[in-house]
């Protein structure tokens, strides 16, 4: 499982032109699922994800979480993080979860969120989503479960 976390001041998810799901401060994330992904996996990049120290203190130091700031969230799903670009140049996919897999995942992921932070937003599993944030630092950071 794979997740791009970006610290923002905002942003926002538009399919066809109607928006999704849109938050102020705090991570606009993309998520990427694996066939061989398992709830416990996504506990593991939950907890880990929340409990990111990456907003900054009044020393300007970043030690403050999600919660300590009364941050939102933003997830929208994202098959290309599984994106393979060792042969030739067209990426291969087939690292990407199976999408009734992915899409169950993603949904278990946004619950489990949802049971932690007041305003969880969301784009839509498949969908041609636009998405626009405003980057704070810019602040992004990968995290992989193969690596956690």
């Amino acid at each position: 499982m794979r997740f791009v976390i970006q610290r923002v001041l905002e942003s926002e998810v538009k399919v066809d032109g109607e928006s999704l799901g849109k938050i102020g401060k705090g991570f606009m994330v993309l998520i990427g699922v694996s066939d061989s992904d398992t709830r416990e996996i996504a506990d593991k990049m939950v907890k880990k994800m929340l409990g990111l120290r990456i907003f900054e203190d009044e020393q300007g130091k970043t030690n403050l979480s999600l919660d300590s700031v009364g941050g939102e969230l933003l997830l929208i799903s994202q098959f290309t993080l599984y994106a393979n670009c060792k042969r030739g140049n067209r990426p291969s996919f087939i690292e990407a979860g199976a999408p009734d897999m992915a899409s169950d995942m993603y949904e278990y992921i946004i619950e489990k969120c949802k049971a932690q932070v007041p305003v969880v937003e969301r784009g839509r599993f498949g969908a041609d989503m636009k998405i626009s944030l405003v980057n704070d630092g810019p602040f992004t950071i990968v995290l992989d479960s193969d690596t956690l």
